[in-house]
């Protein structure tokens, strides 16, 4: 396998574009060796969901379109992020906040957390965000 492989797709902000994004990922994964039955992809794919999610519900129509990467490295580490063009960040809510939404992140970091990973978000040029999951990479190499 090489060194470096990177995967990418843009979809509208809408809600079909969810599931359009995580089977997107899982057939990346699984052309990387990543086996869809196994509890890692399953994890990845509610990582994305819940950034995807984030993505449409969150950017109150602001940003037409989201991105999803994905990056291997060495086969050592996975990068998965979600790119929107809207200012606002992810807000993590107080745990006294009682409402049935609002709980993704925390979701997703603890997800991470429990790999060994971890959560960032970084700016972009044009003014949005990037939310990162960087996870170990574990998968044996396909031969």
């Amino acid at each position: 396998m090489a060194d470096h492989q990177e995967a990418t797709v843009t979809l509208p902000s809408d809600p079909v574009s969810v599931s359009s994004a995580r089977r997107y990922v899982a057939r990346t994964l699984a052309e990387w060796g990543l086996s869809e039955d196994t509890e890692l992809a399953d994890t990845i794919r509610l990582i994305i969901s819940e950034l995807a999610t984030n993505a449409v519900q969150h950017t109150f129509g602001q940003s037409p379109t989201f991105t999803v990467d994905l990056r291997l490295e060495r086969d050592e580490e996975l990068r998965l992020g979600v790119t929107d063009s809207h200012p606002r960040w992810p807000q993590k809510l107080p745990a006294a906040v009682r409402q049935d939404n609002g709980r993704g992140m925390v979701i997703i970091r603890a997800l991470a957390k429990e790999y060994g990973g971890r959560l960032t978000v970084v700016p972009t040029a044009e003014g949005g965000k990037t939310v990162w999951i960087e996870l170990p990479w574990a998968v044996p190499v396909q031969g």
